[in-house]
């Protein structure tokens, strides 16, 4: 019975979203984490009566035919790229985009990632770093008798250093954009890898066209909504539980039908 095999695509389906939707509360306070969403779209079709062919008579055609649907399938896991709340935190190493763009850092293999997450520090030798310690690009370096550090809307970063009168110019922060970023693969670790899908990058100054301000002293929080979560875990529980019983049924009525042929 082709019921209990199109039901069963449908638990798969929601499984799939079950995870999906379990995998954004887990991360509901990952700072820069974006949400995700299962996209599903409809199998291959059985034709059981063809439309627009001639009907019996041969003098018209029939208008409409019969199509049985063999299911769902899981198309994309898509990111949603949308803007999460700024939360302020006083450290003058963090750092948030508001806006268009991405930081960029030095990977373990000396490739480039992009983030959201600008919880930034200073390694030993004062280079702007991760949390897990990957340099910020272009790099950053903090002299050692720095008293104090501030980041302007565009990147600039400047150093107040113990006996000078004047901020020290240290650099230039650039952020990137790109032309699909639900392209861009998840590398963990809030980090994300160029795709052919997301298109190359475009480095640019913040605060220009296109490319959003940088927020010293703020982070960027999830944008993962807890009560769309948990209504979206109810609606994909209850699908679940309406494909079991299409099986169940569908089980029924197969060992009725063995039954009457005996």
């Amino acid at each position: 019975m082709r019921a209990l095999a199109i039901a069963a695509t449908g638990m798969n389906a929601q499984q799939t979203n079950v995870e999906v939707i379990s995998n954004n509360i887990a991360n509901i306070n990952t700072t820069g984490f974006k949400r995700s969403r299962a996209e599903f779209t409809d199998l291959l079709y059985q034709i059981e009566r063809m439309q627009g062919v001639p009907n019996r008579g041969g003098e018209g055609v029939v208008p409409e035919g019969a199509q049985l649907g063999l299911g769902v399938r899981l198309a994309a896991i898509r990111t949603v790229h949308l803007q999460g709340t700024l939360n302020q935190t006083g450290n003058k190493f963090d750092l948030a985009i508001n806006g268009n763009g991405w930081f960029q850092v030095q990977g373990p293999n000396g490739d480039t990632l992009y983030t959201r997450d600008g919880a930034f520090n200073t390694n030993a030798t004062g280079q702007l770093v991760t949390l897990d310690g990957f340099v910020v690009d272009p790099g950053i370096t903090v002299p050692a008798n720095t008293t104090d550090v501030t980041v302007n809307g565009s990147g600039e970063v400047y150093a107040t250093i113990d006996g000078q009168t004047a901020p020290q110019l240290l650099g230039q922060l650039t952020i990137s954009t790109f032309p699909n970023d639900a392209g861009l693969t998840a590398q963990g670790g809030n980090l994300f890898r160029e795709t052919v899908a997301s298109g190359a990058p475009v480095a640019g100054v913040a605060g220009e066209e296109g490319y959003g301000t940088i927020n010293q002293g703020y982070l960027e929080d999830s944008n993962v909504d807890p009560v769309k979560e948990i209504s979206e875990l109810i609606s994909a529980q209850r699908a679940y539980e309406m494909n079991s019983k299409v099986i169940t049924a569908a089980d029924e009525m197969s060992s009725v039908i063995s039954k009457g042929m005996r």
